[in-house]
């Protein structure tokens, strides 16, 4: 008895040592980084454990803090002076079980994103982002009128937004065909890019297609095309088939998170990234921290791309038949782009008597093109979207 006593307190024992070095892991930050963006600068850290932070601005003087909890820092890193860094240094925390970074500033500044990032495949270091922005000249509105701010709220007509819409099919590309009519997709999706461009540009947008013929365009050709034209949002039109004839609905798709990373992954092994992500400079950056900026921008564009097949689902569920689980996730190749919002609309199904008839028929078109059209001018009045553009 006294010997099953004694091994449950050693296993017991063993159990709380291992719990305990698990919780009280020591991170161990080998680098620090930053990188040029449009608006700001980006820091990264790599460390070995996962990061328990504040991070947060004072004033008198302007300075950005990042406490790094039970966190040691190997070597003595440098930041280089920037755009808005002024100086850096290191102290320790109280208790001396951490790290005090202090980032002196140039002037004014924001926090726009703060987060910490798994290791990826064939990676074993986490990673702390913090985006730092320039702060406006003019004062943020007040609390109580920021609700009368949301409302009132429109873009800036300076700034004209370009959208890309993009015909599915083509050329020797039928799509889908319909059961009751034959009738081709690729008719379908160009009739309706062609309705859809003429409202867009009544709302005051730039619209381009990535074709305005019956011509066949490869997939991957058609994202080019859309950062070619510097898109702010990228809408591909198709309409959906299956054996089920009863099937009906319109829906929308906005790239997985899976199909997403992996991606991610393929672009970094064969494209220059200076040509991936419109805007920013990659020259001084290390290879790690352009695979970080790469996997956050593709991070950024798929929330865009969510916010705004959002919009639309409220939209068409007003006006047309919807699918259940109107808002689906996939890996269309046309979804790729990294540093574009792009959604795929299925807008019905030409297995369907009811809507194959509907979508040959021009006034219906036109109704769901005043449908996405009001999409899109929510989308970028929307406050969050407005600031990013």
């Amino acid at each position: 008895m006294r010997r099953l006593v004694y091994l449950k307190a050693v296993i017991l024992f063993l159990v709380l040592c291992c719990y305990s070095s698990v919780a009280w892991a020591l991170n161990s930050v080998s680098n620090i980084r930053t990188g040029q963006q449009n608006d700001g600068i980006r820091i990264v850290f790599d460390g070995t454990e996962k990061f328990q932070y504040d991070a947060f601005l004072l004033g008198n003087p302007n300075r950005l803090v990042i406490d790094l909890k039970n966190t040691a820092i190997k070597g003595n890193p440098k930041v280089p002076a920037n755009a808005i860094i002024r100086d850096f240094r290191i102290g320790e925390l109280s208790g001396g079980k951490g790290k005090r970074l202090v980032f002196e500033l140039k002037g004014n500044a924001d926090i726009k994103r703060k987060f910490a990032l798994e290791p990826q495949a064939g990676k074993s270091n986490w990673r702390l982002v913090i985006d730092l922005v320039r702060h406006p000249d003019t004062a943020a509105p007040k609390a109580a009128s920021a609700a009368k701010a949301v409302a009132t709220y429109k873009p800036n007509p300076k700034r004209q937004k370009i959208v890309v819409l993009d015909p599915g099919h083509g050329g020797k590309d039928p799509g889908a065909i319909g059961r009751s009519f034959r009738t081709y997709e690729k008719n379908i999706t160009l009739s309706m890019g062609k309705e859809l461009k003429k409202q867009l540009e009544s709302r005051g947008f730039k619209v381009f297609m990535t074709r305005s013929t019956d011509i066949f365009i490869p997939l991957r050709q058609r994202v080019r095309i859309a950062r070619n034209y510097h898109a702010d949002l990228f809408i591909s039109l198709h309409a959906d088939s299956t054996v089920n004839r009863n099937a009906q609905g319109l829906s929308i798709y906005t790239l997985s998170e899976t199909a997403s990373d992996k991606e991610a992954a393929a672009l970094a092994e064969r494209e220059n990234k200076a040509d991936i992500i419109d805007g920013m400079d990659f020259s001084d950056n290390s290879p790690e921290i352009n695979d970080v900026l790469i996997s956050l921008s593709q991070n950024d564009s798929r929330n865009k791309s969510s916010k705004f097949a959002a919009y639309v689902v409220n939209e068409m569920k007003k006006q047309v038949k919807i699918q259940n689980n109107t808002h689906r996730f996939a890996g269309f190749a046309v979804l790729k782009a990294p540093d574009i919002p792009s959604v795929l609309v299925e807008l019905g199904y030409v297995s369907n008597y009811t809507e194959e008839k509907y979508l040959r028929d021009p006034s219906y078109r036109k109704k769901l093109g005043a449908a996405i059209t009001r999409s899109v001018v929510s989308y970028f009045a929307d406050p969050e979207i407005a600031s990013s553009l």
